[in-house]
C-alpha cells in the first residue's frame, strides 16, 4: 500500500523559513520524479517544485529563488525548503509523483504565513 505523508507545516512569519518533509512508503521511490503541489480553498491544486529521479529540479515562477526541493532516496524522502515565505504561500501543501497518482495524495500539511 502506498502512503506518502506529509510533515512540518505551521504557522510562520512573513520572511520566515519552514522545511516540508514527504515520508513515501510502498513504491520504488528512487526512480520516480516527485512533486510538492499546494492548494488553497477553492482552488485548483498547483505543482510549486518537482524533481526528478536523477535530481533535476522545476520550480513555478511564484516560488523560483525561494523554495529549494530535494529528496533522499535512501529514506524515501522529498523535502521542500521554504525561505522568504509571503502570506500568498499559505496553502495545504502535498507531495505526489509527477505526473500525480490519484490515490496517492495524503492529507497534506498546513503552511500558513502570518504575522
Amino acid at each position: 500500500q502506498v502512503q506518502l505523508v506529509e510533515s512540518g507545516g505551521g504557522l510562520v512569519q512573513p520572511g520566515g523559513s519552514l522545511r516540508l518533509s514527504c515520508a513515501a512508503s510502498g513504491i520504488m521511490f528512487r526512480i520516480y520524479a516527485m512533486g510538492w503541489y499546494r492548494q488553497a480553498p477553492g482552488k485548483q491544486r498547483e505543482l510549486v517544485a518537482r524533481i526528478t529521479s536523477g535530481g533535476s529540479t522545476n520550480y513555478a515562477d511564484s516560488v523560483k529563488g525561494r523554495f529549494t526541493i530535494s529528496r533522499d532516496n535512501d529514506k524515501n524522502t522529498v523535502y521542500l525548503q521554504m525561505n522568504s515565505l509571503k502570506p500568498e504561500d499559505t496553502d495545504v501543501y502535498y507531495c505526489n509523483q509527477i505526473p500525480p497518482i490519484r490515490e496517492y495524495w495524503g492529507q497534506g500539511t498546513q503552511v500558513t504565513v502570518s504575522s
